[in-house]
């Protein structure tokens, strides 16, 4: 696919997908015919695209010789048959496997034996597709994310029967387009939605345990943790009714896998028509596609001067702590029989599990999470028997230096280890299983999902010993096995190997 002058594009399908691939494809150079079964749908495509290209000369991103030039070279067709000469033709029609094989049993009559047929699709089998077909060698999957022009990856995807020479042709289509190609093996989700279901689920999870509130839970993973959006604020852009067919569909094909286990909070959700910014109302209300901000509590200011605090001595940010707590006032205490206020920074475990395992009194005890930069946003775990007096002094202490500080309930992992363990998990049983290859998934989480970091570099940040850790005290605390340690994981953790070391070939 490297001489693109020479090659042709057929698309079918002109919604929000086929419009994207038509203009991706044409700006980088390939001829492209579009079709769409409903009268008018390939013309109006067409025309999207060039609108969407001409707001590009506004903002001087493209020049009207080269809008010109990429308008040339795009077709749209009346009939199916007009995408007999394309060497590669992308379907981007509905979810539908009954409608996508006859529409591919179709195309087999006329595009040549040697044009490659590729499925958009995002949750049907590839492999029941190319099932259809006379030739399911030359039938792939190529998943797109939307806006396709700006989302630069993409996941190539072979069926059981599919041939090296279609997945080799279709990477060279994507590069040649200037995105990423990833290869995902034909499994539910493929790569970006599947390993994607960490921040859904365990988000959903914490909110049923009553953890934190949506807010709260929102404002760690973003300020804190980095990601661009929280759970709930992500669920509420894709819409809940959508995220929760995905859910349930990932779950099921995966037979039932805890993982994957959906949330009883989100039926009654959907059945309520609350499925976020399209519905004006989700986990959050909406004015347009603007989010209402709540309105936060706010404390009284305590005095830290004369409070004594004993911080876990084995910690490793004791010092960053320590250091924080005295700006404010607070004197350390090496004795934890004598001090005001008790703090743990535990690693998987809750506050409770603490006190009872190191001999503290629960009404003085508060935990910190040590694992973001305490200089975004803070978190503060408390036991049921926490004081009132206790929560408000450590709050404050914590917060001298005006960084937030988030209160919430009991739980083993806070919410950030929790969250980030169970997406480094499923990463790793991922490449255990062969799925997709360590860089592969790597690049198609920060690009197709806008991570901060893959899930396995994330996994080096922390600590895979950290994570390994995390997960066994979370199974172990709950006897939920969703958080058992994917053995890839476990092993590197045990040897000390970057979980970014792809699994050796005997």
């Amino acid at each position: 696919m490297k001489d693109q002058g020479r090659r042709a594009i057929g698309i079918v399908g002109g919604g929000t997908m086929g419009r994207g691939i038509i203009q991706l494809f044409a700006q980088a150079g390939y001829a492209v015919h579009c079709y769409d079964a409903l009268p008018g749908a390939a013309q109006n495509a067409v025309e999207f695209v060039i609108g969407m290209l001409r707001r590009g000369i506004e903002k001087g991103k493209i020049t009207q010789d080269g809008l010109d030039a990429v308008a040339g070279r795009i077709h749209p067709c009346e009939l199916l048959s007009d995408l007999g000469g394309c060497d590669v033709v992308i379907e981007a029609i509905v979810e539908n496997l009954a409608i996508k094989i006859e529409l591919f049993r179709a195309l087999e009559k006329w595009v040549p034996e040697t044009a490659i047929l590729a499925t958009n699709t995002s949750s049907l089998l590839v492999s029941a597709i190319a099932g259809g077909c006379a030739r399911p060698e030359r039938v792939a999957g190529l998943h797109f994310f939307n806006p396709v022009p700006l989302m630069k990856v993409a996941e190539v995807i072979p069926g059981v029967r599919t041939n090296a020479v279609t997945i080799d042709t279709l990477q060279d289509l994507i590069s040649g387009a200037g995105h990423r190609p990833v290869i995902a093996a034909d499994q539910p989700g493929f790569l970006v939605n599947h390993v994607g279901r960490g921040l859904y689920t365990e988000g959903l999870r914490i909110l049923e345990e009553r953890v934190a509130g949506v807010a709260d839970i929102d404002a760690l993973l973003r300020d804190a943790a980095g990601f661009r959006m929280g759970p709930f604020e992500l669920l509420d852009l894709t819409g809940l009714d959508v995220s929760g067919k995905v859910m349930e569909s990932i779950y099921e094909q995966f037979q039932h896998e805890p993982r994957f286990r959906p949330s009883s909070l989100v039926g009654p959700r959907i059945a309520a028509g609350l499925f976020g910014r399209k519905s004006g109302q989700g986990w959050y209300e909406y004015d347009g596609d603007r989010k209402r901000e709540g309105q936060c509590p706010i404390r009284s200011s305590t005095i830290c001067s004369g409070l004594r605090v004993w911080i876990d001595p084995a910690a490793d940010a004791r010092a960053a702590v320590a250091a924080l707590v005295e700006s404010a006032g607070a004197t350390i205490d090496a004795d934890a029989k004598n001090a005001d206020v008790l703090f743990s920074l535990p690693w998987g475990s809750d506050a409770t599990s603490y006190c009872v395992e190191h001999g503290l009194d629960a009404a003085r005890c508060v935990a910190l999470d040590p694992l973001p930069d305490i200089g975004k946003r803070r978190t503060l775990m408390l036991t049921m028997a926490t004081t009132p007096a206790v929560r408000d002094a450590a709050a404050a202490a914590l917060g001298s230096d005006g960084v937030p500080v988030t209160l919430i309930n009991d739980s083993p992992g806070f919410v950030i280890q929790r969250v980030l363990a169970t997406i480094v998990n499923i990463a790793a049983d991922m490449a255990q299983r062969g799925i997709a290859a360590v860089a592969d998934i790597e690049d198609a989480v920060t690009l197709g999902l806008g991570y901060p970091h893959g899930p396995l570099a994330w996994g080096d940040r922390i600590g895979s010993h950290r994570v390994h850790c995390i997960l066994k005290r979370m199974q172990a605390a709950t006897g939920d096995p969703r958080y058992r340690p994917s053995p890839w994981l476990a092993r590197r953790a045990t040897l000390g190997v970057s979980l970014l070391t792809p699994e050796a070939v005997r």
